[in-house]
């Protein structure tokens, strides 16, 4: 059985990939992530000018961090993406083929998020190079100073915003693993990304408003994307990735159990 089992995790990934592939919602979801991403990144970068500026050096602007706004767009398609990723095999009732073909649940779901991270992490990768080079195409020309895309701090942003698109990609699996309804687990998500960061913001006291704002999924994860000022950050860089990491490792053993414990 031991000697089987690499073949059979490998023809599980091939299955799921065979699946996710031939939708044709899957090319669009991730094609509507990478224009969200740079559209969206576009048009924050070409509104700035440095005209306010004695001199636009001077303006201090954060110009790798401004060139990634559209990820707070594009992770509403990763999101989407994951969650029809289980979900939609529950809705045509094609999920009892997949656990009679497949009765290793967890190794079931291991698959589904190793080729929902290889499509979600291309795809974000393509989002956020265009994203940065667009972004300095515009902001250079209006006399702002941009870094270079190889700079350190430019590649951690560019690297760590990959990661978390990927990371909410399996956030977006877990919680349709658990909730088995596409309407549900999108609105849980997408509500734990945009409406916590918004009521975090509301709170009076300071204290407790930057600990909701260490918490929360999205404030913590996109901490990554600043190269300027990390000291006035909620959260370090790396540390929100790793609250944004305990998120989807949770979200992936709810989901997990409640595939083993109803789906048995």
């Amino acid at each position: 059985m031991n000697a089987r089992a690499p073949g059979r995790a490998l023809g599980t990934v091939h299955a799921e990939w065979t699946k996710l592939r031939t939708l044709h919602s899957t090319w669009w979801l991730l094609l509507a992530l990478v224009a969200l991403t740079v559209l969206a990144g576009a048009a924050t970068t070409g509104s700035m000018t440095a005209g306010d500026c004695p001199v636009p050096a001077d303006c201090h602007e954060d110009t790798v961090k401004l060139s990634l706004t559209g990820v707070w767009l594009g992770q509403g398609a990763v999101v989407v993406l994951a969650v029809l990723t289980m979900s939609g095999e529950y809705g045509t009732g094609t999920i009892r083929t997949t656990l009679t073909t497949e009765p290793g649940r967890v190794r079931l779901l291991a698959a589904k998020a190793l080729v929902l991270c290889a499509l979600t992490a291309a795809a974000s990768a393509v989002g956020v190079l265009g994203s940065l080079v667009v972004g300095r195409l515009l902001l250079s020309a209006d006399g702002f100073t941009t870094p270079g895309l190889t700079d350190g701090p430019t590649l951690r942003a560019a690297v760590g915003t990959v990661l978390y698109l990927t990371l909410a990609a399996l956030i977006g699996l877990g919680a349709a693993t658990a909730l088995r309804d596409t309407a549900t687990a999108v609105t849980a998500v997408l509500a734990l990304f945009y409406a916590f960061p918004l009521l975090a913001g509301l709170l009076a006291d300071p204290d407790w408003q930057e600990r909701a704002l260490r918490a929360a999924p999205a404030t913590a994860g996109l901490a990554i994307q600043a190269t300027i000022d990390l000291d006035q950050l909620p959260i370090g860089p790396w540390a929100g990735i790793g609250v944004l990491g305990g998120y989807a490792g949770a979200a992936l053993v709810a989901g997990g159990w409640v595939l083993r414990a109803r789906d048995a």
